[in-house]
């Protein structure tokens, strides 16, 4: 498995269409806005292929000691396969001194993806992610803080999103009721 920013035409093209498949609208950014603030610098976009084959994407938003693990996606084709698990590690190696958090659905029973809630919590539990013990409202929709080597409080957290993507969706979180 290898990852490295996209270059090519093809690579942005293969990566935006598994970013629009992999998602549910309600939790997407626009595509354009990923680019722009990659162009900033503020984030980055890796494209990971393995033995040469597009094997998924991971996008980050990167802060001085923190980064978000804001999407994860195994092409639909590869998925169950182990590689998930893998972005995973090069991704913690990749920032190597920095605390990995992530934002994923509650869990609940009465949702109606519950069971791949529970799939997705679980499988970033089992590659050695930890509960943060932060849940929030995120545009709406309730979420919990998971991460690798790092603690974060609400306060935190809504400073990460201030300081490091803008005031406008910072002021979109709250904590959860």
């Amino acid at each position: 498995m290898e990852i490295k920013q996209p270059t090519s035409f093809l690579q942005w093209r293969r990566l935006r269409r598994l970013y629009r498949s992999a998602f549910p609208k309600e939790e997407k950014k626009p595509f354009s806005m990923i680019r722009a603030m990659q162009k900033k610098g503020k984030t980055d976009v890796w494209y990971c292929e393995e033995g040469g084959t597009f094997a998924g994407l991971v996008i980050t938003i990167n802060g001085p000691d923190k980064i978000l693990l804001d999407y994860l996606a195994v092409d639909t084709k590869r998925r169950g396969s182990g590689l998930g698990s893998e972005m995973l590690r090069l991704m913690r190696e990749q920032y190597a001194g920095k605390g990995v958090f992530l934002e994923i659905e509650v869990v609940v029973e009465e949702a109606a993806n519950y069971e791949e809630r529970k799939r997705r919590k679980q499988f970033y539990l089992g590659n050695g992610m930890k509960e943060l013990g932060v849940f929030v409202e995120l545009f709406g929709v309730d979420m919990e803080l998971l991460g690798f080597d790092c603690t974060m409080t609400f306060e935190e957290y809504h400073a990460f999103y201030r300081e490091n993507y803008n005031a406008w969706a910072a002021e979109h979180i709250k904590p959860m009721k």
